[in-house]
């Protein structure tokens, strides 16, 4: 198993499964827990954490990235950052499935992405399925908010602090509760 298959694999929606995936997505964890070491157990600064964050998700974040260590991820080679965005300290991004974060984007302390899902029948509980979450342009994450897998969140929308976000949210909305739903709509 190479990254290339991997992501041709998650880009097709197939599932994660078999002893050759659970090896090479361990070895993958390996990898990310090494350079996530390096950040999360020293000073940085901003310069060298986005350095950090780049040989994680090997992709250069721009300028504008910001990021307060310490950050958690069982992979890190599937989050994509826009412009401006800020991801407070202490957030656990399972990014196999995929992690899109659009421009100006405020991710809240403590905040959980996770992109994968064991299967119910015990029998194939070790294989896991994915879905990508996707954050629009603004949107702001509040602490604790869990956002689960296949959520697309809409431009300018607000998830409440400590909500469980389980379906797709509109954009200029306001979620919170578990699971979350519609609070109120934020005024044009």
């Amino acid at each position: 198993m190479t990254l290339e298959v991997f992501r041709r694999k998650i880009a097709a929606g197939e599932p994660l499964e078999g002893e050759e995936m659970i090896s090479f997505m361990r070895a993958q964890s390996d990898a990310a827990r090494r350079i996530l070491c390096e950040l999360n157990h020293a000073y940085h600064s901003p310069q060298e954490v986005q350095q950090l964050f780049a040989r994680l998700t090997e992709q250069d974040p721009d300028d504008t990235f910001t990021l307060f260590p310490p950050f958690y991820t069982d992979f890190g080679r599937n989050i994509h950052v826009g412009k401006r965005v800020f991801i407070n300290s202490c957030c656990q991004f399972q990014d196999q499935g995929g992690v899109y974060i659009g421009d100006d984007c405020l991710i809240g302390h403590s905040v959980i992405l996770a992109t994968l899902n064991h299967h119910f029948a015990p029998e194939q509980r070790q294989n896991l399925s994915h879905a990508p979450i996707r954050l629009g342009r603004g949107v702001w994450l509040g602490a604790r908010a869990t956002i689960l897998p296949g959520v697309t969140i809409g431009d300018y929308a607000v998830v409440a602090a400590g909500a469980v976000v389980t379906k797709d949210v509109s954009a200029r909305s306001i979620v919170g509760g578990v699971p979350a739903k519609v609070l109120r709509s934020i005024d044009e």
